[in-house]
C-alpha cells in the first residue's frame, strides 16, 4: 500500500549512488547477493537472541535490495537478475519470522507459523498475478521498474520492512505482531485473488 509512495522519496537517491556503483563494476547479481547475506546475517543475531542489534544488518539488506534495481538499469537489467532478486527476497522474508522462532519457540511456534503461513499464500498470490501479467503483455511502474509484475495491495515491502522493525524493537510480542500481521497478509492475498479474477476474467472476454 505504501510502496508507491516510498519509491518516490527512496529512488533519487538509490539511482544516484547504483549509477556510482555501476561505474565502478559492482554488479546488480552481486549487490542481490550482498543484501540477501546480510539478511540472513540478521536472521542469525535474532535467532541467538539478539533482535535489537539485528536492526543494522536488516535495514542495510533492504537498502541493497533497493540498491540492486539501480545499478541494474544503470549498466544492464537481465531477466535473471529479476528472478535472483525475487527469490533472495522470499529468502529474507521466511528467515526473519523462523529466527524469532529459534529464538523463543515456546512463545514463538505457532503464531511464527501462521505468519509463514501467510506469507506463502500471498507470496503465491504475487506470483501467480505477476505471470498471468506478463502473459497479457500489462506493465506497471508504480513501485518502480521491475523485471515482475507488481501488483499491489494492502501489505507490500514497506509495511514489511516496517513490521519486523517492530519485531526486532518489541520482541516479546512476536506472537501477538505476528497473528496481526499474518491476518492481514491473508486478507491482501484474498483481495489480491478477487482482483485478479476481475482483470483477467475481463481480459478474457
Amino acid at each position: 500500500m505504501l510502496d508507491a509512495a516510498a519509491r518516490k522519496l527512496i529512488d533519487p537517491p538509490l539511482n544516484a549512488v547504483g549509477r556510482t556503483l555501476a561505474a565502478r563494476g559492482v554488479t546488480a547479481d552481486g549487490v542481490t547477493l550482498t543484501g540477501l547475506g546480510l539478511g540472513l546475517f540478521a536472521a542469525l543475531l535474532i535467532a541467538v537472541g539478539l533482535p535489537v542489534l539485528a536492526l543494522v544488518p536488516l535495514l542495510a539488506s533492504r537498502i541493497a535490495d533497493g540498491l540492486d534495481g539501480a545499478v541494474a538499469r544503470a549498466s544492464r537489467k537481465t531477466d535473471f537478475g529479476g528472478y535472483l532478486d525475487i527469490a533472495c527476497d522470499f529468502l529474507f522474508y521466511g528467515a526473519i519470522p523462523f529466527a524469532f522462532v529459534v529464538m523463543d519457540p515456546a512463545a514463538n511456534a505457532i503464531a511464527g507459523a501462521f505468519l509463514l503461513t501467510s506469507f506463502y499464500f500471498n507470496g503465491t498470490s504475487f506470483l501467480g498475478y505477476a505471470i498471468l501479467a506478463e502473459k497479457r503483455d500489462m506493465e506497471t511502474s508504480a513501485q518502480g521498474v521491475k523485471s515482475l509484475y507488481f501488483s499491489n495491495g494492502l501489505l507490500e515491502g514497506t509495511e514489511t520492512i516496517a513490521f519486523f522493525v517492530l519485531l526486532c524493537l518489541f520482541a516479546s510480542s512476536f506472537a501477538m505482531l505476528a497473528w496481526i500481521f499474518g491476518t492481514l497478509c491473508f486478507a491482501t492475498a484474498t483481495l489480491r485473488l478477487f482482483a485478479a479474477r476481475r482483470v483477467f476474467t475481463m481480459k478474457e472476454d
